[in-house]
């Protein structure tokens, strides 16, 4: 019976698909927004960005959480129209980068770096703009449950990529195994570092301590890579604008993977606050 609602499920994805592939990019990009907001609504995943908002705007009233909260569906829906004409979106230069004095650096240095970012704006951008930077990146990935999504997805996620060495590795142990084997070889990773890793420690997170993945401050410190954060923002113009920080060292004995691990936490705090309607409230993070 599952199979058959993942197979369902499937072909009015499809559908939609091919519908926005065919429109063009500000339709579909009207269109997809416009669905999220609306079935968005029905999910229990509505309830659980009601509750992060309050939990990180209490000052704030429900007509202001609710338009957060609906606005955040937008940009969801926005993203998939993105990620579907991506190509598109690299032709018509509407992913602005900054910062690149930062990838500059590793080039001429011949080093390798763990970019860090979050679930904002549109996340899916952060490894085909990597890649287009004939920078050596492999990513994790949250698989889909539905397997026949999984596969589409991972798919176009392949396709949006130049390079054939450069990859996404889904999450678990095999993730694990997979980046731990880039580093060696001298590849770049990305993470992004907003969520929940119920194997992580109580790190401090809007004033909350929620369980965060430090694993990757562990390779840091270990091999000496510098961390260099991404901070993604939707511009008004519908443009993309991804500003490539400057470099992390955590090479500092006196500074704990957990007080770095807090320092980061109020960078990405300070990015969320600013464009609260650009970030995944969705996730369950604080529970």
């Amino acid at each position: 019976m599952k199979k058959l609602l993942y197979l369902f499920q499937f072909f009015l994805i499809t559908i939609l698909f091919l519908l926005i592939k065919i429109l063009p990019l500000k339709i579909a990009k009207k269109l997809t927004s416009s669905i999220l907001r609306i079935l968005g609504k029905l999910t229990s995943a509505n309830k659980t960005a009601v509750i992060n908002c309050n939990f990180v705007f209490p000052q704030l009233d429900k007509i202001t959480i609710k338009k957060i909260v609906n606005e955040s569906w937008e940009n969801i829906g926005i993203t998939i129209c993105e990620v579907i004409k991506l190509n598109r979106l690299f032709k018509k230069n509407q992913i602005v980068l900054k910062g690149l004095k930062n990838i500059e650096y590793l080039k001429k240095n011949n080093q390798q770096a763990i970019f860090i970012g979050i679930h904002q704006s549109n996340w899916e951008v952060l490894v085909p703009s990597i890649d287009r930077l004939n920078v050596k990146i492999g990513a994790v990935y949250r698989h889909i449950n539905n397997i026949f999504l999984d596969k589409m997805i991972f798919n176009i996620r392949k396709k949006n990529l130049t390079s054939k060495k450069n990859f996404y590795t889904p999450k678990g142990r095999q993730s694990a195994k997979d980046l731990l084997e880039a580093l060696n070889i001298g590849f770049s990773i990305l993470l992004l570092i907003d969520q929940k890793d119920s194997a992580g420690e109580n790190i401090v997170f809007f004033n909350k301590k929620v369980k965060t993945q430090l694993g990757f401050l562990k390779i840091a410190r270990k091999f000496n890579i510098p961390i260099i954060p991404i901070k993604n923002t939707r511009l008004n113009d519908g443009k993309i604008e991804l500003i490539f920080l400057d470099p992390i060292f955590h090479n500092n004995e006196k500074i704990s993977d957990n007080l770095m691990m807090e320092n980061i936490h109020r960078m990405i705090e300070d990015w969320i606050i600013t464009n609260p309607k650009q970030w995944f409230w969705q996730h369950k993070r604080f529970n």
